[in-house]
């Protein structure tokens, strides 16, 4: 015997059956990577200037606060910078610079002594604390920054 499906439940039935209707996209996240400058101006010496020089910019594009405690930025060797308790503006951008310095609420400083960001190419991640992908930044050789 054959179920009869109200006209509405049959016109969702059919889309699912052909494909048309496809699963919802996954929301982006509201704390992004900007911008990525990953090849400071100069001599790579490994002086603290220089590696300030190298940044990770993060932009919050929504109008609330974010809390961005042990989200994780990453490059794709495995250098981490976890964010300790830290909220971000809304509408606003925090620099996570490579080498050493005093948190603001701008910029924060990894503590590194030699660069994280690869010249030749490389991928920014961030994740959020549980570990999932919220945003990611890839580039090639060309260039001293990228505009993600």
């Amino acid at each position: 015997m054959k179920r009869i499906l109200t006209t509405g439940a049959a016109a969702l039935a059919a889309a699912v059956a052909t494909g048309l209707l496809a699963a919802p996209a996954e929301a982006a996240s509201a704390v992004q990577i900007y911008r990525v400058y990953y090849d400071s101006p100069g001599k790579d010496t490994g002086s603290n200037n220089s590696l300030n020089a190298e940044w990770v910019q993060l932009y919050n594009t929504s109008k609330t606060a974010r809390q961005l405690k042990g989200y994780k930025l990453r490059d794709k060797t495995g250098y981490t910078y976890t964010f300790g308790s830290f909220k971000l503006g809304g509408r606003k951008s925090v620099y996570v610079h490579t080498g050493k310095g005093t948190n603001t609420s701008a910029h924060r400083y990894w503590g590194r002594g030699w660069y994280v960001w690869n010249n030749t190419g490389d991928t920014a991640y961030l994740r959020y604390p549980n570990g999932t992908l919220a945003d990611k930044c890839s580039w090639g050789s060309k260039g001293d920054y990228k505009k993600c």
